[in-house]
């Protein structure tokens, strides 16, 4: 009975072992890709940074051009005005600044400013997130399975010690325990995801 006892401990040992592995592998691989997406998720941050400063830019010598009233200025600077700026600055003008004190300090701070990459950020942050949460559940899994090579580890050293002792009531306590220990072993293998 110790000779099976050991023999099936030993296969089911390996196989903790590779999905450890395998887990651990899976794990790599997740915050690999999150990092990916951290680094799309910068650059594209870059590229709205980018797009904002220049809208301000051109946003602030169409301020000056309005206060000085420039209107040659004025209508050169708005004809140069981003695709993406030109909706927030008609939503904005249409809100009447100066006159409303409810209006939006600028154009900037309206929902309907969005520089191109700006979306795109976020995005790749959520895709980040997602992975690296993955990451973390693909971590405690393979940890789960080292915690059954642990257990099976157990059994193997109760089913070696017990031929050891003289007592045979002993002998059959530590198979007995042996057993009980592989049993909760093959219960959490058997509810553990697996990776074939």
């Amino acid at each position: 009975m110790t000779v099976v006892l050991l023999a099936v401990t030993a296969v089911l040992t390996a196989w903790s072992g590779f999905e450890a592995s395998k887990w651990g592998g899976e794990m790599s691989i997740a915050f690999s890709r999150a990092s990916t997406q951290r680094i799309e998720a910068s650059t594209e941050r870059a590229h709205a940074d980018t797009a904002r400063s220049i809208d301000l830019q051109v946003f602030s010598l169409w301020l000056e051009a309005y206060a000085t009233g420039d209107t040659e200025l004025e209508e050169f600077t708005r004809a140069r005005f981003t695709p993406h700026f030109q909706p927030a600055f008609d939503e904005w003008l249409a809100s009447r600044p100066l006159q409303n004190p409810d209006a939006a300090p600028s154009p900037f701070a309206l929902d309907a400013y969005v520089p191109p990459g700006a979306v795109e950020a976020v995005e790749a942050d959520e895709r980040a997130d997602a992975l690296f949460a993955q990451a973390l559940v693909n971590n405690q899994r393979g940890d789960n399975y080292t915690l059954t090579t642990v257990l099976f580890a157990l059994v193997l050293f109760f089913g070696a010690f017990a031929g050891r002792f003289r007592s045979e009531r002993a002998s059959w306590a530590m198979v007995g325990l042996a057993c009980v220990v592989l049993v909760v072993g093959i219960v959490f293998l058997a509810t553990f995801p697996k990776i074939v």
